[in-house]
C-alpha cells in the first residue's frame, strides 16, 4: 500500500480510502446489508494497509455506520482513522446538530470519530446551516475531544467551494473527482485551490458510481486497450486520480471482495505520476467521448431516494444515459416498460421537489424526469 501526506496535518494515510456507501447487500435494500461479506472485505482492505474508513448518517439506510462499528471491533478501530459526515440539512436548530452527532456515534458504537465531516455542502446548505451554528458545533465537539479534524463534503459550483474554503480553518475536504470531472463541480481548480491551502484532500467518486467501469463505449475500449490491455476500466480510471499530487485518499465504494482486492492492487502500484504522456491523452480523449454522449449527470448516490411517490429516479436515469452512451433505444424502451408495469416511471412524478432540495448534483430532476418519460414511454411500446 502507498501512503500519503494528509494535507498540512502532518498525518499520512493510505492512498486508498474504503468507502461505505456501496457494500453488498441483499434483495434491492440498501439497508439489508451482507454483514459477514462487508464485514470481511472492510477488514481484508484494512488488513493490506488500508488507513481510511469512511461512512455517514445516511448510508444504507441509515445501517453504513452500523456495520461500520461492527467490522472495526476486535482491535481494527486502532488500525484506521474513521471518518463521519454530519447531514446538516436535517437540522432545523442548534441543538439538532448535538442529537444528530450522539446518534451517530451510538450506531458506531464510539465515543469520538477522527474525521468529521459536514456533508455534501452547497450553497444552500452550507449558508443554512452556517446561519444557525454548526461551526460554533464542531469546534465545542473538537474541543470536548468526540472529533478529531475537522472537513467538508462538497458538491456544487467552483465559486461556493472557494466560498467555504474560505470560510474557516478547516483542515480537509472531500470532493467529486474524476478524468472526466475536472471541469466539474470543484473541479481541477479546486482540487489545487484547497491543496495550495494546505488541506488535505479526500476524492470521491473515482469511478463516477461505476459509469467508468462497464460498458465504456467503444472508441474508449479500443484506446485504452492498445496502450494497456493488461488494464481494467476501473484500473484507468483509479490510476487517473491516483496520478494527482494534490489529492490525499482516493475513496473507493467496494462492493465485493474482487473489487477489494483489484483496488489494494492498484493502490500499491499507482502512485504519483504513474502515467504518461500517451495515457493522460488517452484519458482525455475518454473524456471528450463521455462528454458527448452523456445527457444527464447523475452518479447514482440515491440521496433523491426514496421517492415519496416511488419514482426510481436513479435507474430511470441510468437507463436514459446508457442508451445514449451505447446508442441502443430498444433496450432504453425495455427496460422502462418494466419501470412502468412497476409503476416506478417518471410519469409517477408529482413534482414536489424533495429531489431536486437533496440532490448533490443540483440536477433539475423534475424536467429531466419529463424529457425521459417523453423519449422512453414510445419506445417502450415499440
Amino acid at each position: 500500500m502507498l501512503y500519503r501526506d494528509f494535507g498540512a496535518t502532518g498525518l499520512r494515510h493510505s492512498a486508498l480510502g474504503f468507502g461505505c456507501m456501496r457494500l453488498p447487500y441483499d434483495e434491492g435494500d440498501q439497508s439489508k446489508i451482507r454483514e459477514s461479506e462487508a464485514i470481511d472485505m472492510i477488514r481484508r482492505a484494512i488488513d493490506e494497509g488500508v488507513t481510511y474508513v469512511d461512512t455517514a448518517y445516511g448510508y444504507h439506510g441509515g445501517q453504513s455506520e452500523v456495520l461500520v462499528g461492527k467490522a472495526l471491533r476486535n482491535g481494527y478501530r486502532d488500525k484506521v482513522t474513521l471518518a463521519d459526515k454530519l447531514p446538516v440539512w436535517l437540522a432545523e436548530k442548534p441543538a439538532d446538530f448535538e442529537r444528530l452527532f450522539s446518534e451517530q456515534l451510538q450506531r458506531l458504537g464510539e465515543d469520538h470519530v477522527d474525521l468529521y465531516l459536514l456533508h455534501s455542502l452547497s450553497r444552500d446548505s452550507w449558508r443554512r446551516a452556517r446561519d444557525i451554528g454548526v461551526l460554533d458545533f464542531i469546534v465545542k465537539e473538537k474541543e470536548r475531544g468526540r472529533v478529531g479534524r475537522l472537513g467538508f463534503s462538497f458538491h456544487d459550483s467552483y465559486e461556493v467551494f472557494t466560498e467555504i474554503v474560505d470560510a474557516f480553518d478547516w483542515e480537509f475536504c472531500q470532493i467529486m473527482f474524476s478524468y472526466i470531472d475536472t471541469d466539474y463541480q470543484a473541479g481541477e481548480a479546486g482540487l489545487r485551490y484547497a491543496a495550495d491551502k494546505g488541506l488535505a484532500v479526500v476524492v470521491m467518486e473515482p469511478l463516477r458510481g461505476g459509469k467508468l467501469v462497464t460498458g465504456l463505449p467503444a472508441e474508449v475500449e479500443t484506446a485504452f486497450r492498445e496502450l494497456h490491455p493488461e488494464w481494467s476500466a476501473a484500473e484507468w480510471a483509479l490510476r487517473a486520480v491516483f496520478d494527482r499530487p494534490e489529492v490525499s485518499v482516493v475513496l473507493s465504494g467496494m462492493s465485493s471482495m474482487s473489487q477489494v482486492e483489484e483496488n489494494l492492487r492498484i493502490a500499491s502500484e499507482a502512485g504519483e505520476g504513474n502515467l504518461g504522456e500517451a495515457e493522460r491523452h488517452a484519458l482525455a480523449r475518454a473524456k471528450e467521448v463521455f462528454m458527448q454522449r452523456i445527457r444527464v449527470g447523475c452518479t447514482d448516490c440515491r440521496y433523491c431516494q426514496p421517492c415519496p411517490y416511488g419514482v426510481a429516479i436513479p435507474s430511470v436515469f441510468s437507463m436514459y444515459n446508457n442508451a445514449y452512451l451505447f446508442g441502443d433505444m430498444q433496450a432504453l424502451g425495455r427496460q422502462y416498460a418494466g419501470l412502468m408495469k412497476a409503476e416506478k416511471d417518471a410519469s409517477r412524478c408529482a413534482e414536489c421537489g424533495q429531489c431536486e432540495s437533496v440532490c448533490p448534483q443540483n440536477l433539475e430532476i423534475i424536467s429531466l424526469l419529463k424529457q425521459v418519460h417523453a423519449e422512453a414511454a414510445p419506445a417502450s411500446q415499440e
